[in-house]
């Protein structure tokens, strides 16, 4: 079993976590649930601010995976609205679409440029997290599980030594700590990259970003202003995730006070901006952040009677990445390992399918004592993966963003990648749920395509390499941008993995939305023509939500 908060600093721990946000915290949970002797250190004392807020479906799918695989119940609350509510929290808002509506500077926002992916109504209601009650109840479930934790003065490193041979030493604020293994979930001031000089420089990024952040109080729906009353998407923006995009940035709006029982008036605000062409300067984020609103006169809008909750948080370029996230007796997880965009949400996904692969890995180390550095090779290739995926989509999407046509093709990418996780997850939580045996997650990482939703298909693990392309010579000036939409459509088009009811290969089909009838016209697909592997995927996982949402139905309260 875990050792409890009350061991003294002779512990020899077998793993110690850095950071206590959302990676270090879940990670901490499932070790200590696994037996292993865990320790803890975060320096800031919880509650404390984060942003990081949308529950996509995918994300919601890893969390109940992790939560089954590992046996922490406590994680799978994070899936469904209603779990949060009931056990974590009241401050949490609703998603149920990401939205996305695109503005020229100075201009009338057109009605017909608009994307929303709409979540269907098999998957229960999912939230925007208050981060900062999120990251504490995840704290306590480690600390509940036997991790010792330690926040505030105890907390603080102050050096480390790491020896292949024998482990970790640390110097903290309460004394000299040893661990077998140590995982830095520090974020972009990971101790153990700076001590070992991991960070890429310059990072192999070719997206580039900075980002201005807070919550506010007063920020009225989309849907209730001028422009948001022309649309005709088929959920509310206030519904879900609004992405506002314009040439060379975008601007996120994600609302705690959508549903009924929210006891939270804030809402999360970002503008994050390309530095080449929105260069920073000597103004304040609210100045800035003004500035931005008086050329958009649609969204200012919705900041009409707005106000910062909680200071502005104003970074430099965003994007940072590690030669190397493994090595003798350390990881680098998620954040430590680098960082692209806040774009499509998908922080917190990464976050769960780390600590799904290195969590099992140390589980088995701490049992046996083999601390190998090749046993944590696949957690090596799933975060470069991860990393060098999402940067071709964010670049993508951002060289997108000067015209709305091409948009309209790019965000289709990202569209089947979100689907396609979503229900390769589902399906092996359908198989473990069937079986109880753990080899269906590790077969989802017997592959040579770490982190892809869909890594048997050449052709799927071909269209964001090829979407990347297309916009690097749209950027050049060798490709105009509605001739690479047309490329990535015809893509599309061409994939027999896709139902062609879904609408994904339509340029006028400006919603992803599973109605009934389109659920139905897919299922008559899935019988007749879709090839094998992906026919075994859908019926696994639209069965295995089918029996959630019926035991959901089912049970009392």
């Amino acid at each position: 079993m875990g050792v409890t908060g009350e061991e003294n600093s002779r512990t020899v721990y077998d793993v110690a976590v850095i950071g206590g946000g959302f990676a270090g915290a879940l990670l901490a949970a499932v070790l200590a649930r696994g037996g292993v002797r865990t320790l803890l250190l975060e320096r800031e004392p919880a509650p404390r601010f984060a942003v990081g807020e949308s529950m996509v479906p995918y994300t919601a799918a890893l969390a109940r995976l992790v939560a089954r695989r590992y046996r922490v119940p406590e994680v799978e609350h994070l899936s469904s609205l209603r779990a949060v509510q009931r056990e974590i929290s009241p401050n949490c808002g609703v998603l149920r679409n990401m939205g996305f509506v695109h503005h020229r500077a100075h201009l009338p926002q057109h009605p017909g440029e608009i994307y929303q992916v709409v979540n269907p109504s098999i998957v229960p209601p999912v939230p925007h997290l208050y981060r900062q009650d999120i990251d504490a109840h995840l704290l306590g479930v480690a600390r509940r599980y036997g991790a010792t934790v330690r926040t505030g003065p105890d907390a603080r490193l102050d050096g480390l030594r790491i020896d292949a041979d024998t482990g970790v030493t640390l110097r903290t604020g309460k004394g000299e700590e040893s661990a077998r293994y140590v995982v830095d979930a520090g974020g972009p001031q990971a101790p153990v990259s700076r001590e070992l000089q991991l960070r890429e420089e310059p990072t192999r990024a070719r997206h580039h970003s900075r980002t201005l952040f807070t919550h506010m109080t007063g920020v009225t729906p989309y849907d209730e202003t001028p422009a948001g009353r022309l649309h005709d998407q088929p959920s509310p923006w206030h519904q879900g995730t609004l992405h506002h995009v314009f040439d060379g940035g975008w601007l996120w709006v994600i609302p705690f006070d959508n549903q009924p029982r929210s006891a939270n008036s804030r809402c999360s605000v970002g503008l994050t901006l390309d530095p080449r062409k929105h260069p920073a300067s000597d103004l304040s984020p609210q100045e800035e952040f003004d500035g931005f609103l008086a050329r958009f006169p649609d969204v200012a809008r919705q900041f009409t009677h707005a106000e910062p909750a909680r200071p502005w948080t104003s970074t430099g370029r965003l994007q940072y990445s590690s030669k190397r996230v493994v090595g003798d007796r350390y990881c680098l997880a998620s954040h430590a390992a680098g960082f692209v965009d806040p774009l499509y949400s998908r922080g917190l996904a990464h976050s769960l399918e780390v600590v799904n692969a290195l969590g099992r890995r140390l589980i088995d180390a701490a049992h046996d004592g083999d601390w190998s550095t090749t046993r944590f090779q696949y957690v090596e290739d799933l975060q470069q993966s991860l990393f060098d995926a999402h940067d071709d989509l964010t670049y993508a999407s951002f060289v997108s963003f000067r015209d709305f046509e091409l948009f309209n093709a790019v965000v289709r990418t990202w569209t089947v990648s979100t689907v396609l996780g979503a229900l390769a997850v589902e399906n092996a939580c359908a198989a473990y749920g069937r079986s109880g045996d753990d080899s269906v997650f590790r077969d989802l990482e017997d592959t040579r395509h770490p982190g892809s939703p869909f890594p048997g298909s050449a052709h799927f693990n071909a269209l964001g390499p090829l979407t990347r392309t297309l916009c690097e010579e749209v950027e050049a000036g060798t490709r105009t941008p509605g001739s690479a939409a047309e490329r990535i459509f015809d893509a599309i088009r061409e994939a027999d993995y896709l139902p062609p009811s879904l609408g994904l290969a339509d340029p006028a089909d400006r919603f992803f939305h599973n109605t009934p009838a389109r659920i139905a016209r897919a299922a008559r697909w899935v019988r007749t023509d879709a090839p094998d592997e992906v026919g075994a995927l859908l019926k696994g996982a639209m069965g295995g939500l089918i029996r959630e949402r019926l035991r959901g139905v089912r049970r009392p309260g």
